[in-house]
This record gives C-alpha cells, sequence and structure tokens, in this order.
C-alpha cells in the first residue's frame, strides 16, 4: 500500500510543537508494518525555513519526506512545488493523509484526492474543538470553514481523532463528518531512550537541587492556562516553599511577555525560570529531576507532554480540557481537576506533600508503554488505512 501524508510542517520543523514527533512516529512505524509511506511538506517552521534539501526524498527512519519551498501567502502554508507535485504524483498513491486544517495542506491535499477519486484522511489534530474554534479569529475560521473546509471535511472518508473529548468536541459545533475514528497520538519509546543516553550540552537549569521543580513543558500560548497556572502557583508556595516553577517551551509568538505580565502583580517572578524550548537530553535531564508536571490547559486534544513526563515517572496534573485526561484519571497517574486555581494549586501540593499514592509515576509509565506505544498506534492506522483502500 502506498500512502501520502500531506502536512504544513515535519520534523526537525520542532517550533510547531508536540504533534511534530507524533506524527513521524506514526509514519516510522507504519513503514514497519509494510507500509510505504512519503511525506509532502514545506520547510517552515516558526518563522523560519529548515535548511533541507527541496523536492527530493530525504530518507528519516525509513519515511520518505520531501519538502517543498512555501509560497505566497505564507501564512497559509501554501506551496506552488506542492501544487504541482500533486497535480503529477497524486495519482499514484492508494490514501492521502491530511494533517492539517485551515492551511493549505488540507485544501490541496483533499482536491487532488477528489480529483483523482483517491480515499482520503483528515486529522485536525485539535484545531476544530470548540475552544480554538471561539477565540480570537473565529469570525475567520467561520468564513474560512463555510466556504473553504467544510467541503473537505465532507468529502474526506474519516475524520482521525485523538482522543475522544476531540471527537465530542467536533461533532457539538456541527461540523461534517462520514466517518470518524479515535487513535491516540504515539510515543517511540526506542527514540526517547535513545536520546535520554545522548550527552545533555550545558546546564539549563540554575535550580538549587534541593528545591521541588513544578514543571510545565509545552509551547507558550494562550490556551495553555497560564492565567490558572499563575495563581495556583503562588497558593502553592504558601505551603511549600521550596516549590520552584519551571515554563519550558518556545515562544514562537511571543507570548512569553504575556505571562511575566501576568505574574508582576503576583510577586513570584523571581521564583519562575523560563528555559525557552528544550529537545532531546536537556528536556529528559529536566523531565526526571521534575517533582510534578502541569497542564492546566483550556483545551487540549491530547496532550503529548503529558506522556512524555509520565513516561519519565512524574506525577501530573491536568485540567479537564487535557484529551487525554480521563486516560490519566483511569490509571491513577495524576490529578484531573477542574481549570481553576484553588484546584490546580491543592492538586499540587498534593503531589509535592506526599499525599497521593507512591506508585503514581509506574502507573503513569505503565499507562504510556501499553495503550500509546508506536507500534500499537500504527497498527490502529494501518487497519484503518486497509479497511479504506479495500472499499474501492
Amino acid at each position: 500500500m502506498k500512502v501520502l501524508h500531506i502536512t504544513p510542517a515535519y520534523i526537525p520543523s520542532y517550533k510547531h510543537g508536540g504533534p511534530i514527533k507524533s506524527v513521524h512516529y506514526l509514519n516510522k512505524y507504519l513503514i514497519r508494518q509494510g507500509i510505504d509511506v512519503t511525506v509532502y511538506t514545506t520547510t517552515i517552521n516558526g518563522s523560519e525555513n529548515l535548511s533541507v534539501p527541496l523536492e527530493t526524498p530525504v530518507m528519516i527512519d525509513g519515511v520518505r519526506v520531501i519538502y517543498f519551498k512555501p509560497s505566497f501567502p505564507r501564512a497559509w502554508a501554501y506551496s506552488h512545488g506542492m501544487r504541482k507535485a500533486l497535480a503529477k504524483t497524486a495519482n499514484q498513491f492508494d490514501l492521502i493523509h491530511i494533517t492539517s486544517v485551515f492551511l493549505a495542506a488540507s485544501t490541496l491535499g483533499a482536491h487532488y484526492a477528489r480529483k483523482f477519486k483517491k480515499p482520503y484522511i483528515i486529522s485536525p489534530r485539535g484545531s476544530l474543538m470548540s475552544e480554538p474554534l471561539t477565540r480570537k479569529g473565529h469570525a475567520k475560521k467561520s468564513i474560512y470553514l463555510s466556504l473553504i473546509e467544510k467541503r473537505n471535511l465532507r468529502a474526506a472518508s474519516i475524520i482521525h481523532f485523538t482522543s475522544e473529548a476531540e471527537q465530542r468536541e467536533y461533532i457539538s459545533v456541527g461540523l461534517p463528518l462520514q466517518r470518524g475514528v479515535i487513535i491516540p497520538n504515539s510515543f517511540d519509546v526506542e527514540d526517547f531512550e535513545k536520546e535520554a543516553t545522548e550527552q545533555s550540552h550545558g546546564n539549563v537549569l540554575s535550580v538549587p537541587p534541593n528545591f521541588k521543580i513544578i514543571l510545565f513543558l509545552g509551547r507558550l500560548d494562550w490556551k495553555k492556562g497560564f492565567d490558572t497556572l499563575i495563581p495556583a502557583y503562588q497558593e502553592v508556595l504558601k505551603s511549600v516553599p521550596d516549590a520552584f516553577l519551571i515554563i519550558a517551551g518556545g515562544d514562537e509568538k511571543g507570548y512569553g511577555k504575556i505571562i511575566r505580565s501576568i505574574m508582576q502583580p503576583y510577586n513570584i517572578l523571581p521564583r519562575a525560570y523560563f528555559t525557552g524550548m528544550l529537545l532531546g537530553a536537556q528536556k529528559i535531564e529536566l523531565l526526571k529531576r521534575s517533582s510534578v508536571f502541569v497542564l492546566p490547559s483550556y483545551s487540549e486534544n491530547f496532550g503529548m507532554a503529558v506522556i512524555e513526563a509520565m513516561y519519565s515517572k512524574v506525577p501530573v496534573v491536568v485540567t479537564k480540557g487535557v484529551g487525554i485526561a480521563p486516560d490519566v484519571e483511569r490509571a491513577g497517574a495524576g490529578i484531573v481537576v477542574e481549570k481553576d486555581p484553588h484546584a490546580v494549586s491543592s492538586a499540587i501540593i498534593k503531589v509535592l506533600t506526599g499525599a497521593v499514592p507512591g506508585d503514581m509515576g509506574e502507573r503513569g509509565k505503565a499507562l504510556v508503554e501499553t495503550k500509546f506505544g508506536a507500534t500499537n498506534i500504527a497498527k490502529q492506522m494501518s487497519f484503518v488505512y486497509d479497511s479504506l483502500v479495500h472499499m474501492i
């Protein structure tokens, strides 16, 4: 089976957050299932471009990746080179998988899939949940949905969701759905363990070793819930004075300035440290030093950073808006709370003071290994691919 995966950004475009790696992990392990995967993507990496060969195959873990230069308008991630390649080659594939909405990748991919009568899957990756659709700029998104995206969604053979919450919210806003499947993001234990053995270049922490680290890991963005985390942290310090907040993540949109401005009235800036984006061994080193991981998001279709924390045996505190919160709660791998400063602070204090089961971290790692392992996820997606191709 030959599958074309179309996405606006691909590794090593890490400025675009957790999905970048999870999409590659899916493709890497689909290759091991005997599926021939080719990726069409652009060189966009935030405001920069990747330095990679253009319009020629680059092999990454067995996956054939072809990068195209972005054209105008860049904000739409449109590529004239990708359009030409699709017109010429899309008919050569059995199935097209699109990871994108609101960007050129979904429209180009859906157009050529329909033209050549190929089944196609769209993975919105949380972009069509109710919270992102109702925030600032929702009017433009509504127009785009009506004029362009609904047609792409309506004709899609399958919409792929990464959690029950993502599917539920998609349906609740009344978007077209022929068929939906829920397949979680995958976690590559092999890749994580390899990174863990690499040498960490430079100490990213200026935190005394006896301090208890509260870790936020992810892109700095409004939806991550810093308006809840910051007052919660102030409350934590009253009960656990040796706590220290680490905020680790890329800041492509400049949201870090807003976070610091929110912190000012609480007088906690001296007890918070911004590391910037961390990758590989440095990130894993920080995870292992952390006492608790916290993600008080408004909305997350999944939560890859939660997976990384749980695999590192770090107890997690997440809000109900995080897609994998039900899994965390069922497994006893952390504490799931409302998006409320008092609820978040109380949960963090429980972890830091030992008022939780001592095997919480072990439960988290077991959950990741049994449910989110990359081989298992690839088998699930392979079954979906087979069902579509054999329907033709």
